[in-house]
Formats: structure tokens, sequence, C-alpha cells
């Protein structure tokens, strides 16, 4: 049987081989595609900074809401998080660890950088997930096992968000933090499900503290 999504594209734009000190993984939403959120992040785009997009299988990572039980979407959620597998080991191949790469996602894409960070915790340069939570009826803290080791972690969502409650966001940040992230989130008034400006300022900051690093 094929997996789902793995005879998918990953599109690379940014820095060239060689001239990259970070990555971004970037997970689009449902209905979205790999070049739609490399062109959402353009706000992120500067000089030695590889992006690494991988594309869902019919623009979708998952057939199911987020809150269903994680066995519905699969094979698709599987083969989704080997997806976010290959992004990385693109970006490993052009010398940069995952210590040096943020996992950025929206929506469906969020739902999968949370749920890629929290089942391989380890060091990521950063995990920001806008509008999105870990996947599953219901999260509980001590679900995951692991460390994250003081990852920087940013969860946005709206206040007024009819596709993801601000709760599972909040449990979520929870369930990061058991996992030793360095968790911030924030939760927009009047937004809706869409991507804010604060969003990007905040997505800048992790970037540039992993530039400096």
């Amino acid at each position: 049987m094929t997996v789902p999504h793995a005879d998918q594209p990953i599109v690379v734009s940014g820095a060239p081989r060689g001239a990259a000190d970070a990555g971004v993984v970037l997970l689009h939403g449902r209905g979205a595609t790999a070049q739609g959120v490399t062109n959402l992040a353009a706000p992120l785009y500067r000089h030695g900074v590889t992006f690494f997009a991988p594309e869902a299988e019919r623009s979708r990572w998952y057939p199911y809401a987020f809150d269903q039980p994680r066995e519905r979407n699969e094979p698709h959620l599987s083969g989704a998080l080997a997806r976010v597998d290959a992004a990385l080991s693109r970006a490993r191949d052009a010398g940069l660890p995952a210590e040096r790469v943020l996992l950025f996602g929206f929506s469906q894409g969020a739902c999968l950088a949370c749920e890629y960070a929290a089942r391989h915790p380890r060091r990521f340069g950063g995990v920001v997930a806008l509008s999105g939570g870990l996947l599953g009826p219901v999260i509980q803290s001590d679900e995951h096992a692991g460390s994250l080791e003081d990852t920087p972690v940013f969860l946005g969502v709206g206040a007024d968000d009819d596709r993801v409650p601000v709760a599972r966001v909040r449990d979520t940040a929870e369930a990061f933090e058991a996992l030793d992230a360095d968790v911030t989130t924030t939760v927009y008034d009047g937004v809706g499900h869409e991507v804010t400006d604060d969003e990007f300022d905040r997505a800048n900051a992790l970037l540039n503290g992993i530039l400096a690093g």
C-alpha cells in the first residue's frame, strides 16, 4: 500500500545549500499547498535561511478533524509525520541540525508541527504553531515522554477561532511544558482563524535567536 503523502514534493527556497545558518520547515493548512505556505511565510525571509515546505496529498494532511481519535486519521497522519521527518532530513543534508530549524505551521500544519515535536522530543530551534494544537479527543500533559530541552515554543490562536478552541491550545501548552519546552501562548481578540502580524513578529524573534546562536 502506498504511504499517504510519500510521493509529494518538498519545495525548497531561500538560502542555497552551504550558505544557510538556519532552516524553517513550513507546514501548510488544509486546502493549501507547499507553495502557498512558502508565500505566506514571506515575512520570515532573510539572508542565511533555507525553507523546506512539504506538500500534502490532496492538500490535506489528514481527513478528519484534529480532535477526532488519532487512529481515525490514519494512515494519513503517520504519512504526514514522515514528511516532516523527510523535511528535517533535507535540512540536515544542508548542514542544519534540528536545533537550527524552526518548525512553523498554520491550522492543520500547526497541529502537525505540535504532534511531531511531542512525538520526537529533542532540542529544536523552535516551534511556531498558529491556530492549531496537539491531536486527539483529549490531551494530557503526561501523555508524551522525553524532553524538548528548553525549545522555545510559540502558540497563537484567535479568541474567536471557530475551528480550534483556545482550551485545546492551552492544553497543548501544558503538554509542551511537561516536555521541558519554553512555551509562550498568546490569544488574539477578533482575528478568527487567521495569521496576525504579531505572530510573524514572534516567529521572526525565534528565527533571529537561531541565527544569533
